[in-house]
């Protein structure tokens, strides 16, 4: 466990200092005192996100089965009361305001639903957590924990945030896989996606279609929906093998990149630090998810192994989405990058996360 401990800590506390300094680089030369102390409040968040993570690493993760539900309720709360008064900022209304703190509910969403997954699909008895998914039909396999996931997944979609959405709807799929769901029943859902795009593109809007439209070709409206990445592109690009050099990059702290220090701090870290620096950061999450999936290996209980291949799953979702969108081949859908990003919710998440890994291999043996 003590191993598993320091190499989660070490690792998040470098991605979250590499955030740090691209936040300050892409934020500091900007008008405002808001924007000058914009990296003071990401540190803070860092803080506080140890603080939860030494917390969540200390109560052990069989609690969660029996808060599962609860947290579900919750999530659903918090999500409902964000439509009804949620803060809107940039045409999106997806945080709830407490204060001094802006949370978004749809970030804890993500690992609340990766738990309702590990809970769903295994069953306890006295001393013993197996897997029950080999015992469901099509119903129980299938139709009702996909109708558990539609709820929130509409709420947060309507909000709108489809890359969000989007992430419950691969973590489902995936765990139906990972729990040895039937794999017709896998195939069945997937048909229906298929069948159900067309009609789904008359429910996106104006704004989500043409993102989806300078996908395919940025140069169709390079001033309007393709120029954010267009001009991440032309950021990567930039910086070359060794990058500018940090406080160096141009695309960033000339205001050409928009979402600089939130969506696209892939793009102004790649140009400060180059493709080297780029893989690197690649590199540290590649170690940070094999240490999730090492511990479900580990782990002989059911529900722990679940929650750990759920964790390291969302992760891996997340990082390929944002980076994948950041150079180009795939659509602009709004997911943060974990521990880069700045936002406290993420942060917080995200650390919760990994304290429940560092307790599952703490915990280990099924008692």
């Amino acid at each position: 466990m003590r191993n598993s401990l320091l190499i989660i800590l070490v690792i998040a506390v470098l991605i979250s200092t590499l955030g740090v300094l691209s936040i300050f680089s892409s934020t500091y030369q900007r008008e405002g005192r808001a924007w000058q102390t914009i990296y003071q409040r990401q540190i803070l968040w860092i803080i506080l996100g140890l603080f939860l993570f030494f917390l969540v690493a200390n109560i052990n993760y069989r609690r969660f089965w029996d808060w599962t539900y609860l947290l579900y309720i919750l999530t659903f709360f918090f999500l409902l009361l964000v439509l009804l008064l949620g803060s809107v900022r940039l045409g999106a209304q997806r945080w709830l305001r407490f204060g001094w703190f802006n949370f978004q509910p749809s970030e804890l969403a993500k690992l609340v639903m990766t738990i309702f997954f590990a809970r769903y699909f295994s069953c306890k008895s006295i001393d013993d957590v197996s897997l029950l998914s080999g015992r469901f039909g099509v119903f129980r396999g299938l139709a009702l924990p996909f109708f558990f996931t539609a709820i929130p997944m509409g709420l947060i979609i309507e909000q709108p945030d489809l890359g969000t959405g989007m992430v419950l709807l691969f973590l489902f799929v995936f765990m139906l896989y990972l729990t040895n769901v039937k794999l017709r029943y896998i195939i069945i859902l997937s048909v229906l996606v298929i069948l159900l795009m067309p009609f789904m593109w008359y429910l996106l809007r104006d704004y989500q279609k043409d993102r989806l439209m300078v996908f395919l070709n940025p140069n169709i409206d390079p001033l309007g929906a393709g120029y954010t990445v267009i001009q991440s592109k032309i950021a990567i690009g930039s910086g070359g093998f060794l990058g500018k050099g940090w406080l160096l990059g141009t695309q960033s702290q000339l205001r050409f990149l928009p979402e600089s220090h939130t969506d696209f701090i892939f793009a102004t870290f790649s140009e400060e630090w180059g493709l080297l620096g780029g893989a690197g950061l690649l590199f540290l999450y590649y170690l940070l998810i094999r240490q999730s999936f090492l511990i479900a290996q580990r782990t002989q209980d059911y529900f722990g192994r679940l929650m750990a291949l759920g964790i390291s799953l969302m992760l891996s979702i997340q990082v390929i989405i944002n980076v994948a969108m950041n150079i180009g081949v795939a659509p602009i859908v709004g997911i943060s990058l974990p521990l880069m990003s700045y936002g406290g919710s993420s942060v917080f998440v995200t650390f919760i996360a990994l304290g429940i890994l560092v307790n599952i291999d703490k915990t280990r043996a099924v008692f």
